[in-house]
């Protein structure tokens, strides 16, 4: 790897109303190696992203590339100096397909040569050994096919600084294995690559250095093989975190929630019982049918055959009003696009699923219950925002999960569905997640957890059901709980 430097930032400030998102931030990233930047959500590196990839102008400071200077940054400079960036949210155009995505903005003349595209596309796609429909269209793909289809895109452009924020966040676990084989290709041919996640443990596989900040301002910057998570976590969090995950103190009762041979969505003959207070935990890789299961539960989606049961009475769940109604609560997996209104603020997202509860006269919402609502989460869950009235498209990645759960809770509902509730939650407000989940459960609460980070399976589950292509393949105890039987079904192996 080269020592040279290709990329300095210099006292970077960047202001939002009321929040001061970064403060003379001075960085430099060097050719060809992976730069990690960690830090809690709200600590400015979603912001220092965009800033270097020209989507936003800092107040203050400058940006040098390759030695040349700029005050003034945008997306036209970014795409001269050949960077490229993955954002959390996705940068696709839904209606139109895979291929059409990744070679965007290519064609200089008036007709596409739509053979030489897919070729394109399915080349890289090789590269990837990622298995995508170059000709389907966006808004049919998972999360984590659209998540694959904006790498390939930056791949495609020949990126020499490739910025990558929580790339792996709707990853199963092999996804990951040829993401990160992807990465060390790019590191080989002198690519730059800035790193942003929440799992340590990848930054201890895959990056040569990794930079700290916290609350907007830079903290350190350490070689990755002379540090531990110990000391990142210090760095990040100001504070010691000891436990991983809680422990369970309630007791599991009665049957809340069945399923007999339920199908529809693209699962096969399903049938399994969640238990109040229990938190059964959803295991498989992308594409297993986890998702649309939680989608079927909730309504979202056309059940075709076998029936649902709760509190052991058969019940018709054709919206997820109807879900609503009977006590199911639903946090999806896209936040974004499924979970909050980003145009709206933080008070008014928490109390519209429940509105009924804030009413006075029977068509007027209580302004005063209203707020008084969304304080309570807002003091529960330690949502950071300067003011309830802030637009959650303003709030953090961490911290609009939040705003998504607060929603989801207000409705009290007894049976609740984590859709990968962690994804793109720093550690620290991952332990409070956790906390919140355990805490839950032992009030009776009937919590089914569908996540692609084992160590969140094994720690939070009181069992876990693995899928596989629609199907459920195997149910393991918390006596039996092993990353290797988890694959193994995940696989369908057994």
């Amino acid at each position: 790897m080269e020592n040279t430097t290709i990329l300095s930032l210099r006292g970077i400030t960047k202001y939002y109303p009321g929040v001061v998102a970064l403060n003379d931030v001075s960085l430099e990233f060097r050719r060809g190696e992976v730069h990690a930047l960690i830090g809690e959500n709200g600590a400015g590196k979603s912001t220092l992203i965009k800033i270097i990839s020209g989507a936003i102008k800092p107040d203050k400071g400058l940006l040098e590339i390759n030695g040349k200077q700029y005050n003034s940054f945008d997306p036209f400079h970014a795409k001269q100096n050949g960077i490229e960036a993955v954002y959390q949210e996705f940068n696709l155009v839904d209606s139109l397909s895979v291929a059409e995505n990744i070679c965007f903005g290519e064609n200089n003349g008036f007709l596409v040569d739509f053979k030489k595209m897919y070729e394109k596309a399915r080349k890289i796609f090789e590269e990837m050994q990622v298995d995508i429909d170059v000709k389907a269209k966006v808004r049919d793909l998972s999360t984590a096919q659209q998540q694959l289809v904006e790498i390939a895109k930056s791949i495609s452009r020949n990126a020499k600084i490739l910025i990558m924020d929580e790339p792996s966040a709707p990853l199963s676990v092999s996804e990951v294995r040829k993401m990160f084989e992807i990465v060390r290709n790019l590191k080989k041919n002198g690519v730059t690559i800035i790193y942003i996640s929440h799992r340590l443990d990848e930054l201890f596989e895959i990056s040569d250095r990794v930079s700290v900040l916290r609350d907007g301002q830079y903290i350190k910057t350490l070689e990755t093989s002379r540090t531990n998570p110990k000391e990142l976590i210090s760095l990040m969090v100001g504070r010691e975190l000891t436990e991983s995950f809680p422990q369970k103190r309630g007791t599991i009762g009665a049957t809340a929630l069945e399923l007999k041979n339920v199908c529809g969505n693209g699962l096969k003959d399903i049938s399994f019982t969640l238990r109040k207070g229990e938190i059964l935990g959803i295991a498989g890789l992308v594409g297993a049918g986890r998702t649309e299961l939680a989608r079927l539960i909730f309504g979202a989606d056309k059940l075709i055959s076998g029936s649902v049961l709760i509190n052991g009475k058969p019940v018709r769940i054709h919206l997820p009003v109807d879900a609503i109604n009977l006590g199911i609560g639903l946090i999806p997996e896209d936040r974004k696009r499924q979970g909050c209104f980003l145009e709206k603020d933080v008070s008014w997202n928490i109390s519209i699923s429940n509105l009924r509860s804030l009413l006075k006269w029977k068509t007027v919402v209580d302004k005063n219950k209203e707020k008084s609502l969304a304080e309570d989460f807002y003091d529960r869950l330690n949502i950071k925002t300067p003011t309830l009235m802030q637009k959650v498209k303003n709030l953090s990645g961490g911290n609009q999960q939040k705003v998504v759960l607060a929603k989801t809770l207000a409705t009290n509902s007894d049976i609740i569905i984590f859709d990968e509730p962690t994804r793109g939650i720093d550690v620290g407000s991952k332990q409070e997640i956790y906390h919140l989940i355990r805490d839950l459960a032992d009030q009776g609460k009937a919590i089914l957890m569908i996540s692609s980070e084992m160590a969140e399976l094994i720690g939070l589950s009181d069992r876990i059901l693995v899928m596989y292509s629609g199907r459920i393949t195997g149910e393991i105890t918390k006596e039996e709980f092993s990353q290797d039987r988890i694959l193994e079904l995940a696989s369908g192996l057994n």
